[in-house]
């Protein structure tokens, strides 16, 4: 039996809504989860408003195995990822001793003051698990299925490295690519069957548009590799016979 994991990614931040910032997360967690076997169902992009990221927060731990954010754990006043995750799982905010120490430490080799507003990014709710933070050291957080992690994309990276061998993973989809030489419209109604046929599989269609004309990339998903082959030639069939209707 196929095991299916799922996921969710909420997105924190005005700068990503405003266009000031232009967002390298999304992408990079959707690679990794297909990587491993964990679909990404859906992604949200809040500001750094606390009803809008806690409605988020509960709306997503309830619905998927796994939340990830990103964004809003600095030092600035604007960051307040920490307080709205705590509220959404009705625990305080507090300074963790083991992330004050560990960044008064790194502070402290580099010549630097710890001063207060540094002191935020050591907030988070009580009773979380830290996310190591190799890059800058300041540590994102786990909360129940909830991930807490850096918005800047070096650090979510890492952070996200070693987020990885905590998580429980699903069974990979496999995919298969047909070339097919007709646009969207010619092959709408026949592909839909095939979907209707294969329950078990994703098919989706990419147009594309070149030298004065479109053309559709098919592609073919399932996690069982007999499936995937027989969803594969049904589609392949149809462009095959739409071919020779209209060569006819």
């Amino acid at each position: 039996m196929s095991k299916i994991i799922t996921a969710a990614m909420l997105v924190i931040g005005d700068e990503i809504l405003s266009g000031r910032t232009k967002d390298r997360n999304i992408g990079h967690l959707a690679d990794v989860m297909t990587a491993v076997g964990i679909d990404l169902k859906e992604v949200r992009i809040v500001p750094d408003e606390e009803p809008a990221i806690v409605n988020a927060v509960n709306a997503l731990r309830a619905a998927y195995r796994y939340v990830f954010t990103t964004g809003g754990i600095g030092p600035t006043h604007d960051d307040i990822t920490a307080d709205a995750v705590s509220a959404a799982f009705g625990l305080p905010c507090e300074y963790d001793e083991k992330a004050l120490a560990l960044m008064a430490q790194s502070y402290a080799r580099r010549g630097i003051e710890f001063t207060d507003t540094r002191k935020r990014m050591a907030r988070m709710p009580k009773g979380a698990v830290h996310i190591d933070n190799p890059v800058s050291v300041a540590p994102g957080f786990r909360i129940e299925n909830v991930h807490v992690m850096a918005g800047v994309p070096e650090i979510f990276q890492a952070m996200l490295d070693n987020v990885l061998p905590t998580l429980e993973t699903g069974t990979k989809l496999l995919s298969a690519t047909v070339h097919c030489p007709f646009g969207e419209g010619t092959i709408g109604l026949p592909l839909a069957q095939i979907q209707k046929d294969f329950p078990d599989t994703i098919i989706g269609s990419y147009p594309k548009f070149q030298e004065g004309s479109f053309w559709t990339e098919l592609v073919v998903r399932a996690r069982d590799s007999e499936t995937l082959e027989r969803a594969r030639r049904a589609v392949e069939e149809m462009v095959k016979a739409i071919t020779t209707e209209s060569s006819a």
